[in-house]
C-alpha cells in the first residue's frame, strides 16, 4: 500500500497550502480554517520544543473533545514526540498508572478533570502541565493552552523530522488479566487505516465528519480525526455525546456527511421518532459502527429510516489502529462485519495456529501494516499477542465464501458496555481491596440489544456475615471509571469453581441467563448510554423525541426556508455560517 504522507504534520501542511481558506474544524460557532490550524500547531510545537519535548517523548492527553485536543496530536508529533491519549472517564490511581508506566514527560488536561489531574505530576513521571481552560495556578510547570496560541510563532523546520515507521501515538488498552498495555501505533499503522478506510468510503474534501464521541477513543482518533484531516475534509467537533440533542442538531446545522456511532446510539436512532426535518434536511450518506454487533432488526428497519445513508457495521481492536474489516457501500451482509481492508489478511485458525476452513469458528488473526509495533515496555506480551507476524485478537470467528468476517464470541472476558471496553480483572482488584470479601468474579449479562451490564459475584470472608452493598459502590465509585462499576453485585454462599480454584464464569453466566439471581431492571427496558461524568444514565430514545416535541411547525417551516435560501447550503462548505441562534429551537 502507497502513503501520501511520512507523518500527520504533512496533511496539515498540504491542506494550508492547497485550502488556506477552507474551514477544517467547526466548534459550536466558531470556524476554524486550514490556515489558522496549522499557525496554532506550529505555535504549540514550538513551545514543546522549548519546554524540553524532544522526538520519542511522551506526552499525554487527558482532554475532552475540542480544538485543543486535534491542536496537540498534530503538534506533538511534528517534532517525533509520541501522543499518549488517556481515556478521561479513569480516576487519579487509573492515571497515576498510566503515566509511569509511558513514562509521560508532560500532561495536557482540561480544567474539568483538575480535580483528579492536579496532582499527577507528584506522583508520576510527568514534569510539567498545560492546562485547557481557565485554571487559577498558573506557574513556571503550569501553563495556559490559551496564553501559548495567543501568542504566536513563526513555523520553524523540525531538524530530525518523524519518519513513516516512528511511533506516533500509545493508545492504552487491557486485556482481561493484569494492568492496562499500551499498544505503540506508527504513523504507517495508522495511515494503512486511513488510506483503506478514505478509498472504501470514497471520502473526499467534501464530507464533515461529526466527532462527539471521545477522541481518546483509537477508532475515533484514527477514523474521526487524522483521516478526515488528511483527506482534506472537515471536522465537526462535538464536546460530548451529552446532550444527544445537541449532537442531532449539529450533524444538521453543520451539514455533517459521516456519523459514527456504537450499537446503542443506533438502536436509540432507531426506536426514535426523529423530527421530519432532520430526515429531510440531513446530509448524512454514511453511518459507521463499531464496538459490538449490530442486530439484523436495526440493519433493517435503520435502511428504511434513512434511505438516502448507508449503516455499516465495522470490526477492530486498538492493536490493530484500530481497523479490521468493514462492510463496504456497496455490499453489507447481517451480522458480519464485512471485508478485510485493503491488503490486510484475515484467517481463522485453531488452537495451533492452523486454518481452518470456510464457516469453522476459531481465533482471528490479522497481518498486514495495521499490527501495532507491540506493547510498550512489554516484550512478554507482545510476543504472545504477534506470533510470526500475525496478530492473535483474542476473538472468536468465521469467514464465509465470499470472505466476509462473522464475529462469533469474545475468547476473552472483554465485556462491553454501552460501547466502553470493561476489563473484569480491574474491577475485580479494586473489589477484592474492600474489607471483608473472600473472593470475587465480575461478568457481563447481554440485554436483549446486546449490549451488557457488569455484574459482580461476591463470596464474603467466613467471619463476615454480611456488608452494605451501597457502602461498597461509594466505595468503588472512589476507584474506578463510572462505566466500570457494576450494575448488580450478588453475595453467593460460594464461588464455583474448579480443581485448581479458578472460578467458573461459565457457570454465572449460565445461571444468569436462567435468572437464577433476582434482578433489579426497570418495568420499561430503555435505551441509555452511560454518562461517566455524571455517573447516570440518559435515556437517548427519549432525548430525541423530547427534542421533536419542544420544535413547532412554524419553527420547522423556518427552518425549511432557511434551508431554502441557502443558509444551510451544503455547496459552501467553505463560508457557511449557519445562523444556529435562529435555528436552535428546532432541535
Amino acid at each position: 500500500m502507497k502513503y501520501p504522507y511520512q507523518n500527520f504534520y504533512q496533511a496539515i501542511e498540504e491542506n494550508a497550502r492547497l485550502r488556506p481558506r477552507k474551514n477544517v474544524l467547526f466548534i459550536d460557532k466558531q470556524q476554524v480554517s486550514n490556515v489558522k490550524l496549522k499557525k496554532r500547531v506550529d505555535t504549540f510545537s514550538l513551545f514543546l520544543e522549548t519546554n524540553g519535548i524532544k522526538k520519542g517523548d511522551r506526552v499525554a492527553l487527558i482532554v475532552e473533545n475540542s480544538e485543543e485536543f486535534i491542536i496537540a496530536i498534530f503538534a506533538i508529533t511534528k517534532i517525533g514526540a509520541i501522543v499518549v491519549p488517556v481515556n478521561t472517564f479513569l480516576k487519579r490511581e487509573e492515571f497515576e498508572y498510566i503515566l509511569n508506566d509511558c513514562g509521560a514527560k508532560m500532561l495536557l488536561s482540561s480544567v474539568k478533570f483538575a480535580k483528579e489531574t492536579k496532582d499527577l505530576p507528584h506522583v508520576s513521571s510527568v514534569e510539567k502541565m498545560v492546562w485547557v481552560g481557565n485554571y487559577e495556578n498558573l506557574d513556571e510547570n503550569n501553563f495556559s493552552f490559551f496564553d501559548i496560541i495567543e501568542d504566536q510563532q513563526p513555523h520553524r523546520e523540525v531538524e530530525d523530522e518523524p519518519t513513516i515507521d516512528d511511533i506516533a501515538c500509545i493508545i492504552y488498552t487491557s486485556g482481561t488479566t493484569g494492568k492496562p498495555k499500551g499498544a505503540m501505533l506508527s504513523y504507517r499503522n495508522i495511515f494503512s487505516n486511513v488510506v483503506g478506510g478514505g478509498e472504501l468510503f470514497k471520502i473526499t474534501p467534501k464530507d464533515r465528519f461529526i466527532v462527539y464521541l471521545p477522541m481518546f477513543h483509537v477508532f475515533t482518533f484514527s477514523i474521526m480525526v487524522i483521516l478526515p484531516i488528511c483527506r482534506g475534509s472537515s471536522i465537526i467537533i462535538v464536546k460530548s455525546v451529552f446532550p444527544f440533542s445537541n449532537v442531532i442538531k449539529q450533524t444538521l446545522f453543520k451539514r455533517a456527511t459521516i456519523f459514527l456511532g456504537v450499537p446503542t446510539i443506533f438502536n436509540a436512532m432507531n426506536k426514535a421518532k426523529i423530527p421530519w426535518y432532520f430526515m429531510w434536511f440531513n446530509k448524512i450518506r454514511i453511518f459507521l459502527s463499531g464496538s459490538a454487533a449490530l442486530n439484523e432488526v436495526v440493519l433493517k428497519d435503520f435502511s428504511q429510516k434513512f434511505k438516502r445513508a448507508t449503516l455499516l457495521e465495522a470490526y477492530g481492536l486498538s492493536e490493530c489502529s484500530p481497523g479490521v474489516a468493514v462492510n463496504t457501500l456497496e455490499k453489507q451482509k447481517p451480522h458480519s462485519v464485512g471485508l478485510p481492508l485493503a491488503d490486510f489478511d484475515v484467517k481463522i485458525v485453531d488452537d495451533e495456529m492452523m486454518e481452518l476452513g470456510v464457516d469453522e469458528v476459531g481465533e482471528i488473526i490479522v497481518k498486514g501494516d495495521c499490527v501495532m509495533q507491540g506493547y510498550y515496555g512489554r516484550a512478554d506480551a507482545t510476543d504472545e499477542t504477534i506470533v510470526n507476524g500475525w496478530l492473535r485478537t483474542g476473538d472468536l470467528g468465521k469467514l464465509d465464501d465470499d470472505g466476509f468476517l462473522y464475529i462469533v464470541d469474545r475468547k476473552k472476558d472483554l465485556i462491553i458496555s454501552k460501547g466502553i471496553n470493561v476489563y473484569p480483572r480491574e474491577i475485580e482488584e479494586a473489589i477484592m481491596k474492600y474489607d471483608g470479601i473472600d473472593s470475587v468474579a465480575v461478568v457481563g449479562q447481554k440485554d436483549e440489544t446486546g449490549d451488557e451490564d457488569v455484574v459482580a459475584f461476591i463470596q464474603l470472608k467466613d467471619d463476615v456475615e454480611s456488608i452494605n452493598e451501597k457502602d461498597l459502590k461509594k466505595y468503588l465509585k472512589q476507584h474506578l471509571a463510572n462505566f466500570k462499576l457494576p450494575k448488580h453485585i450478588y453475595v453467593v454462599e460460594e464461588l464455583p469453581k474448579n480443581a485448581t480454584g479458578k472460578v467458573l464464569k461459565r457457570v454465572l453466566k449460565v445461571e444468569l441467563a436462567k435468572g437464577e439471581f433476582l434482578q433489579t431492571r426497570p418495568e420499561k427496558e430503555l435505551d441509555v448510554v452511560a454518562d461517566e461524568d455524571a455517573g447516570v444514565e440518559v435515556d437517548v430514545k427519549d432525548e430525541i423525541e423530547n427534542s421533536q416535541e419542544q420544535a413547532g411547525e412554524n419553527d420547522a417551516e423556518s427552518l425549511k426556508e432557511d434551508i431554502d435560501n441557502g443558509k444551510c447550503d451544503q455547496q459552501q462548505h467553505e463560508d457557511v455560517d449557519v445562523q444556529e441562534d435562529t435555528l436552535i429551537k428546532h432541535v
